[in-house]
């Protein structure tokens, strides 16, 4: 099965349609899928519910999606780098779901091995528990997730062989993989393809199972917050 493409638009061919749901990988700007991203950008399909730990900045990664208005709804757990969601939000332009951060990536991770649903005390007693089923364990009570299994995974790793194994770098290993399993068709972009049987099988990340699609490309790798210290005088 030939799973690499010549390009981001390429590999999405076919898969994208009005009203469909996606699993994006990444935090904050480490490790998102950002040419994919502009490809749908391009797209121009509309009405998305987005499944993603944060949702870029403002003009970059999943913020792009945002400022073009083809995001219905986010399924998220940080949202605080962007002035554009916050904007509509507010104004009810962008529905919200907000999901603990454990929470979310257990989500997609259930999806991905074909389990409905979990019970779990993260959010019992808040707005998070509102209209969920509420079980008692061991004379604790506990809250049932949905697992999440979305239509398109689009995902960014480090390293994958022609197979789709995938070898991710530090912080980008965070939302991707399970992000990458709750997708019934995924799509990987990464920096560089190697042959198969090259990669040691101990650092292997996610097995190509869950992969049907591969891009290579370049990235532009952004720092989300630039802190730096003021030169000092000699």
């Amino acid at each position: 099965m030939k799973k690499v493409y010549p390009d981001a638009a390429s590999a999405l061919d076919g898969l994208l349609q009005d009203g469909m749901t996606i699993a994006a990988g990444g935090f904050g700007l480490c490790g998102i899928p950002e040419l994919l991203i502009d490809a749908i950008v391009a797209s121009g399909v509309k009405d998305l519910t987005i499944a993603s730990n944060n949702c870029g900045v403002d003009g970059f990664g999943l913020g792009k999606l945002l400022d073009t208005k083809q995001i219905k709804k986010m399924m998220s757990s940080y949202v605080g780098e962007n002035a554009e969601f916050m904007r509509q939000y507010l104004s009810g332009e962008l529905e919200l779901e907000f999901n603990p951060q454990g929470t979310l990536a257990e989500r997609m991770r259930a999806g991905g091995c074909g389990i409905p649903g979990f019970y779990t005390k993260t959010g019992v007693g808040t707005v998070v528990a509102e209209g969920k089923e509420v079980k008692t364990f061991d004379g604790q009570d506990y809250i049932l997730e949905r697992g999440i299994v979305a239509d398109l995974s689009i995902v960014k790793a480090w390293k994958a062989d022609e197979t789709g194994n995938l070898v991710f770098r530090k912080t980008a290993r965070n939302f991707n993989p399970p992000a990458a399993m709750c997708g019934k068709v995924c799509v990987v972009e990464v920096e560089e393809i190697v042959p198969t049987g090259s990669i040691d099988p101990d650092l292997i990340h996610l097995p190509g199972i869950y992969v049907h699609r591969l891009i290579q490309g370049a990235h532009e790798k952004r720092i989300e917050q630039r802190t730096v210290r003021k030169r000092e005088e000699a």
